[in-house]
């Protein structure tokens, strides 16, 4: 099995910038898809951004679009979020998550999450 952990949340102004990062291990013969999730208090899990194994394809929110960039770098097991002109609504919980194939859009493995925080 896949185990992830995020990394790098925590409190910004609005308008700054932060990269979050993802960890996998347990899994090392296999390509998955990967993505980013996020859920606000009080609202559904929403998704943010996905990646396919070789990066080749990227998918985004509308919400997120043109201000948040996923990455990938697979030698090192890791996968990105770099994210810009943060706003007050940006504010959740961010998942990180992986599926069973190359360009699987459906996630079955998830990380605890790490938590952003955009003040105003």
């Amino acid at each position: 099995q896949l185990q992830l952990v995020e990394s790098g949340g925590g409190l910004v102004q609005a308008g700054g910038s932060l990269r979050l990062s993802c960890a996998a291990s347990g899994r090392t013969f296999s390509r998955y898809a990967m993505g980013w999730f996020r859920q606000a208090p009080g609202k559904s899990r929403e998704f943010a951004a996905h990646i396919s194994w070789s990066g080749d394809i990227t998918d985004y929110a509308d919400s997120v679009k043109g201000r948040f960039t996923i990455s990938r770098d697979n030698a090192k097991n890791m996968v990105y979020l770099q994210m810009n002109s943060l706003k007050p609504e940006d504010t959740a919980v961010y998942y990180c998550a992986a599926g069973n194939s190359a360009y699987a859009r459906e996630y079955v493995y998830w990380g605890q999450g790490t938590q952003v925080t955009v003040s105003s």
